[in-house]
């Protein structure tokens, strides 16, 4: 199904893959292993292998069926680029977002590398939004591989943000969103390096989204930054 989401940059959440491993310092407390370890315990169907990676064909033709348009954040549970996913079936998950043209798509993944290899072989529509996450100067590598796609809308999610990154390339870039980690032992954020982000984006004319300052209790720390809610997104057409 998709699932209405509680995350502020999209408004629900598809997932015709799960599960995942760790493969860079972001990954150390991931939500969607602790969330799959319940919904396991709750005899969600699709977790019943916990959080190994797993595909489900009978997900895919799901966004066909909602007539209404929505922003659609995929594979909130997975990434749609692991070594382990088909290359096949990441084109059929590509071919539906071709066709659900009345919805905006949103894909994230670290694994960069394998993004690009497999550019050239995917459909690319105006509604399909790509992003990278990148949580340290080390990662940095994953937008020169996202600017190398054909996506028409390039994002990235710097989040959880664990260090400054104070030399942003972000040319062809179209978005950032930028959030601290949340949830048990979460890792601190420093205002010093939101405050940076948010002025490379401001000087380089690139909307800028603070998603959060993260916690224990996210809800309690809240994402007002300088008194101001930064809710910026991209002008586009895909659902305008």
């Amino acid at each position: 199904m998709v699932t209405q989401s509680t995350i502020e940059w999209t408004s629900s959440t598809w997932n015709p893959c799960t599960g995942c491993t760790k493969t860079s310092p972001g990954c150390k407390n991931c939500y969607a292993e602790r969330m799959s370890k319940r919904l396991k315990a709750m005899g969600q169907q699709n977790y019943q292998d916990g959080f190994e990676v797993r595909t489900h064909p009978r997900m895919l033709d799901i966004p066909l069926k909602l007539k209404k348009p929505q922003t659609i954040f995929v594979n909130s549970m997975s990434d749609l680029f692991y070594k382990n996913i088909p290359a096949e079936f990441i084109r059929e998950v590509f071919d539906v977002m071709v066709e659900a043209q009345h919805h905006r798509f949103q894909v994230l993944t670290k694994r960069s590398g394998r993004l690009r290899q497999l550019n050239n072989s995917l459909q690319w529509a105006e509604n399909i939004w790509m992003g990278v996450s990148i949580e340290t100067p080390e990662y940095m590598y994953r937008i020169d591989d996202l600017r190398e796609t054909d996506a028409s809308i390039k994002f990235l999610s710097l989040e959880p943000l664990l260090a400054p990154l104070p030399d942003l390339n972000l040319d062809r870039i179209d978005w950032v969103i930028v959030g601290g980690e949340s949830g048990p032992h979460a890792r601190p954020m420093e205002l010093d390096w939101v405050m940076d982000i948010r002025d490379q984006c401001l000087n380089a004319n690139v909307p800028f989204f603070f998603k959060q300052w993260g916690g224990t209790n996210k809800k309690k720390t809240g994402r007002v930054l300088e008194g101001k809610i930064w809710d910026e997104m991209p002008v586009h057409p895909a659902l305008a």
